[in-house]
């Protein structure tokens, strides 16, 4: 009966200590989110150097990295990186930060990224990489870094059936800005006759929405 007694007695205190261990662990990976957040580099620095992991998320499943990126905290994202952040550690949208900074033209944290082992079969919600958002919204600088990055997949084809360039072409507004981010994929070596689920093709798409200069970009470079 003693015996009994004094194995439950003990079950109980490590069941105690177990709780509070994890309720500690809580409360430091909140404590630890909330200064990425706030963009509190030196509170995350003493974190990281005690033992604190620099992969952990918060409910939406965002990590450290994606939320300095998010913030444009470009010193935070060099500090996680130095502890071994995950560029391609995706939440449960599938952003990454990686995929996130090409989507916003952060052309900053595109360039760090790629020497931390970013990694071009990591794809987007979409089906997409970094580049396809990133000619969307006329990132130009970042178009031009992505598409002359050796091994990128330019002619990448996402969920809807576009490429970079079709994205280019029929979500853009024909403007110089968009002629320009053509031109880019063009010199870089992209397919422009990857055409859609409807078979249409690029140059197609163009000349369906009057966008002349663009036009004139596909026809001569169809003639190389």
């Amino acid at each position: 009966m003693q015996h009994l007694i004094v194995f439950f007695s003990l079950f109980f205190l490590n069941s105690c200590h177990t709780d509070t261990d994890m309720n500690a662990d809580t409360s430091s990976q909140k404590k630890l989110l909330e200064a990425v957040q706030k963009n509190q580099l030196a509170l995350v620095k003493e974190a990281l150097k005690n033992g604190s992991s620099v992969h952990i998320a918060d409910q939406d499943g965002k990590s450290l990295l994606l939320i300095a990126t998010q913030n444009n905290a470009l010193d935070m994202a060099k500090l996680l990186l130095s502890y071994q952040a995950d560029v391609n550690q995706q939440d449960h949208i599938k952003d990454s930060p990686f995929l996130y900074a090409g989507a916003t033209g952060n052309l900053e944290l595109v360039k760090l990224y790629l020497l931390h082992g970013a990694r071009f079969d990591v794809f987007n919600r979409y089906h997409g990489t970094a580049l396809i958002p990133s000619c969307e919204r006329g990132h130009l600088e970042v178009v031009n870094v992505l598409a002359n990055t050796k091994g990128f997949p330019i002619d990448h084809v996402n969920r809807l059936g576009w490429t970079a360039l079709m994205e280019a072409v029929i979500l853009g507004d024909g403007s110089q800005k968009y002629s320009n981010i053509v031109r880019t994929l063009i010199d870089a070596g992209c397919n422009i006759h990857i055409a859609d689920h409807e078979k249409i093709t690029p140059i197609q798409h163009a000349r369906n929405k009057g966008y002349s200069a663009i036009v004139q970009l596909l026809e001569q470079a169809a003639t190389w």
